[in-house]
């Protein structure tokens, strides 16, 4: 029997059929606006209510502004940090500034790919963590595209192999058709994709899983809302985006 991590996101674990798959590692993609933030950290505040150690690796965010946005959603993570539950690796500042003072776990030189990796694995050893979310994680490959694929399975190996379930955040272009970066989907063993397209002069929100390895899943696309307490998706519902054809 494959063990499964649930997300704990309403109505997702019912799409995925049970949960991800543990060890797996999954690309969050998708384009501004569309919630991968607010999805990766939901599935973190989740494990942490089942007792699960999670680590939060922010490369576009200052780790402070993370927590507050958390927090609009009740996601107070500050006492699991304190408890060794919770870490977050500051990939944003550098070091520069107050963080140095605050953050137990920083890259310095976001270039240096053997750094990045060795502090994530010492906050992962330290907490015992069994969820990781490193968002994003494009920013990593932005400058060199040619190593994308490299880098997911350089990350991979490592996540794997202590025996986490991680969620890779990835930033597309709005109309972009592909997951963030060239071969990155044949590196993860699942693809979520979140869209937001404007459907009768209307925004909506949906989400496909494109692939999952380990478990069957839902093929179609289901419409999804965020609220104050965060992303609830509709496993009995499907949204149909129309195509415009120009004549």
């Amino acid at each position: 029997m494959i063990r499964r991590v649930k997300t704990g996101i309403p109505g997702m674990d019912e799409i995925l059929h049970g949960g991800i798959p543990e060890r797996n590692v999954v690309l969050l993609s998708g384009g501004p606006g569309t919630g991968k933030t607010i999805f990766s950290q939901q599935f973190l505040w989740n494990g942490l209510q089942m007792g699960e150690p999670g680590i939060y690796v922010a490369l576009e965010e200052h780790p402070v502004q993370v927590r507050q946005n958390m927090a609009q959603f009740g996601w107070d993570v500050r006492k699991y940090e304190d408890e060794g539950m919770f870490a977050m690796v500051d990939a944003f500042t550098a070091g520069i500034g107050k963080s140095k003072e605050y953050e137990k776990y920083i890259v310095h030189d976001l270039t240096d790919l053997r750094e990045f990796i060795e502090v994530l694995k010492t906050a992962i050893r330290d907490i015992n963590a069994k969820r990781v979310v490193i968002d994003s994680v494009t920013t990593l490959y932005i400058n060199k595209p040619a190593m994308a694929r490299s880098i997911i399975l350089q990350l991979k190996r490592v996540l794997a192999g202590t025996g986490c379930t991680s969620i890779f955040v990835s930033q597309i272009s709005v109309g972009e058709r592909g997951f963030g970066g060239p071969g990155v989907e044949h590196g993860v063993d699942g693809i979520i994709r979140l869209d937001l397209d404007e459907i009768d002069g209307e925004l909506k929100r949906s989400l496909m899983v494109w692939k999952m390895r380990g478990t069957s899943h839902s093929m179609r696309r289901h419409p999804f809302d965020i609220t104050d307490k965060g992303i609830v998706v509709y496993p009995d519902k499907v949204l149909k985006r129309r195509t415009i054809v120009e004549v």
